[in-house]
């Protein structure tokens, strides 16, 4: 039976590009048969990389069979994984998030966690001297992953070891990394093909703040106007995503990569509220500018309150 490797659902570059490296890895340095999943539809940017490197999409699966054998990267929150997840054969966890709890395993097994920036860094230190067996498509994925978690090395959950495996990578690709992130941040920013409904579940993780549970929306761009646009719509949409998703409320950031600042669309006073306690804010209409704010992981979820 083959190991599935995956991460988060509404998976991002990083969550899909980090079960195709780990996969290559199984299969052709481990001896393991393994093969990457996906747990949704991947966002425009890991589209666009996928193609970029011509990488075949991975299958999308949503249940995960009883004893199936699986590695998780990228997350280790049970509530982005299949319900079913803890009757899996969890063989693994690769993860750069904090440790949540919850999921279980049925033997000892390998977890590395580190704080940086990308699952993909960590990979790269795990293979070690088997890096030079790795294709130039798998390598490919991995930069993007590094460049799209980081967003270029601008967000503050970038590490010096984020910058120099990206840098190692982009030599060895010949590739000009500002030209190839503008590429990809392009991609991600187009997101007109999206309902509202979709854009507010594109990038999201779910969280419980003082017995309140939200759903945090994070639409990273170097086009802001093209979402704020439809801030309207938006906001009309909120109720009805966290009603199906058993949620309290949603939290839309829309974080401008060039500018980096993040945009906070306000539809009520409890999120008026959120954003005055969580960020010093002063708010006085439907939105509020946060300057320097650009990572949920380090800036957004740790400072929440309600």
């Amino acid at each position: 039976m083959s190991t599935l490797v995956f991460g988060h659902k509404s998976p991002d570059t990083d969550s899909t590009g980090s079960p195709i490296i780990w996969a290559w890895y199984l299969n052709q340095i481990k001896g393991v048969e393994a093969k990457p999943v996906l747990l949704g539809e991947p966002n425009t940017e890991a589209l666009f990389v996928l193609d970029r490197w011509s990488l075949d999409k991975p299958d999308i699966i949503s249940e995960v069979a009883a004893d199936t054998p699986v590695v998780i990267v990228d997350t280790n929150n049970p509530a982005e994984l299949p319900d079913s997840i803890n009757d899996a054969d969890i063989q693994g966890i690769i993860d750069h998030h904090k440790l949540v709890g919850g999921l279980e395993t049925k033997g000892p097994i390998d977890i590395r966690i580190e704080p940086l920036a990308c699952t993909a860094t960590i990979m790269w230190k795990m293979i070690g001297k088997d890096m030079a067996q790795m294709p130039a498509n798998i390598q490919g994925a991995m930069l993007s992953c590094i460049l799209s978690d980081t967003l270029e090395f601008r967000s503050p959950t970038t590490t010096n070891e984020d910058k120099a495996i990206a840098w190692d990578l982009a030599q060895a690709l010949d590739i000009n990394i500002p030209e190839y992130a503008a590429e990809m941040f392009a991609a991600k920013s187009d997101v007109s093909a999206f309902s509202e409904a979709e854009l507010l579940r594109m990038d999201s993780k779910e969280y419980a703040v003082d017995g309140k549970q939200f759903r945090v929306s994070v639409l990273e761009t170097t086009s802001p106007a093209q979402v704020l646009d439809r801030k309207d719509a938006l906001m009309a949409a909120m109720p009805g995503v966290a009603t199906e998703d058993g949620a309290d409320q949603v939290l839309l950031f829309v974080v401008d990569i060039l500018s980096e600042e993040a945009t906070l669309l306000v539809p009520n006073d409890l999120v008026k509220s959120i954003a005055e306690k969580s960020f010093d804010a002063s708010v006085a209409g439907d939105t509020v500018v946060l300057p320097g704010i650009m990572s949920r992981k380090k800036q957004i979820i740790p400072n929440l309150k309600v």
